[in-house]
């Protein structure tokens, strides 16, 4: 098998594969409906992406297709980038804004039509023959590269703003939102600089190495596409949204007013507050629920969810996650030293605490106690 055949091999499994993934979150149950939908868009329009191996083989003398199959890559990334909107937050909804995100797409199209899309067969082969050196290709390829470091910064923004809010009104350890949400960005980013290399192969001498890339580079989304679905077979629930509504605390802290005897007032009950709060977690031991947010225990200690996000994250200084997980370790502490309680497993301590993750439970005690939970129990 020479290489070509080779690579429409991983060609072809990789498009297979990237459509069955794309049904599979068509078809999937789930709440969050349209976080699936534009995720399976963006692998269908992956797969059209990849069909670029092999597809000319079924396209001769389609060449407006061709030109427009390969033009749809620049609506992948705005695909991605609303899709990782609809897994932040559980609110989001398309609106007729959204559709801007195709301008990019729409003006690309439209560049061409002078000189490709509006000219006779022989015009558009001659195109074809020296697209490299053509002035709309070269646009073509700096709008994609520009667009998807805009989408980029754009999602990682996003991600760092969901992880701020969630550190600040819920306390549930798997996190797993943020971090699946973050590899898919970080691998996104590598397979991205790894075709981007390979591009540039087009314009050398180095034909040999070209071929060799394109093998990479369809390997390597074979790869990637198979990782999700192994991730989306075992988790098809995985995702849990907040609301978009939320606001840091930064951002809702009021003025501090200047009149001495007016922050004296204040001072007293923000004391007070944070005797009452601390009361309550050591007496009614809230956190052992692995759910909590700060909006129930606000509604259990009769404080407005506002001023308790501010009690915690600004006046005791920790995030409520932070907060809520320091009184769980404390707990494990206790029992973990507890002789009564020593043929209890450290899995079933964490699960009586209020963990649900035993790797999120190891991390959080090394970090109040620099100890494992079972060196802490054996020292």
């Amino acid at each position: 098998m020479d290489k070509l055949s080779f690579l429409n091999g991983i060609a072809w499994i990789s498009v297979f594969v990237s459509l069955l993934l794309a049904f599979f979150l068509l078809t999937v149950k789930t709440e969050n409906k349209l976080a699936n939908r534009l995720f399976a868009f963006f692998f269908i329009l992956t797969a059209i992406d990849l069909s670029g191996f092999f597809v000319y083989e079924f396209i001769e003398g389609q060449l407006n297709l061709e030109v427009f199959r390969w033009t749809t890559c620049l609506l992948g990334m705005p695909l991605f980038y609303l899709f990782v909107l609809a897994v932040c937050y559980s609110d989001f909804q398309l609106k007729w804004k959204h559709f801007l995100h195709a301008i990019p797409f729409l003006f690309v199209n439209f560049i061409f039509i002078p000189r490709f899309y509006a000219v006779g067969e022989a015009e558009k082969i001659q195109f074809f023959k020296v697209h490299n050196q053509m002035p709309e290709i070269l646009f073509f390829h700096i709008t994609v590269e520009v667009q998807y470091v805009f989408y980029i910064i754009s999602v990682y923004l996003i991600l760092k703003k969901y992880k701020a809010l969630y550190l600040e009104n819920y306390t549930d350890t798997s996190f797993s939102t943020y971090k699946w949400l973050f590899q898919i960005t970080t691998v996104f980013v590598i397979a991205h600089t790894i075709v981007v290399l390979k591009n540039l192969l087009r314009y050398t001498n180095y034909n040999e190495s070209f071929i060799w890339a394109n093998i990479l580079v369809g390997s390597v989304a074979l790869l990637i596409t198979c990782w999700f679905i192994m991730k989306a077979l075992n988790h098809p629930e995985l995702f849990r949204g907040i609301n978009s509504k939320l606001k840091l605390t930064k951002d809702i802290l009021p003025e501090e007013d200047k009149k001495p005897e007016l922050v004296n007032s204040q001072n007293e009950l923000i004391h007070a507050q944070i005797v009452t709060l601390k009361q309550y977690m050591t007496e009614k031991e809230p956190y052992l629920n692995p759910s909590l947010t700060i909006q129930e225990l606000a509604g259990q200690i009769n404080i407005p969810v506002r001023d308790l996000s501010i009690l915690i994250n600004h006046h005791i200084d920790q995030h409520f996650f932070d907060f809520v997980n320091e009184y769980r370790i404390q707990k494990a502490m206790h029992i973990l030293k507890n002789p009564s309680k020593k043929d209890l497993t450290v899995l079933e301590i964490l699960y009586d605490v209020g963990f649900n993750s035993k790797s999120s439970f190891n991390t959080s005690f090394k970090k109040y106690t620099n100890l494992t939970p079972t060196a802490y129990r054996n020292s």
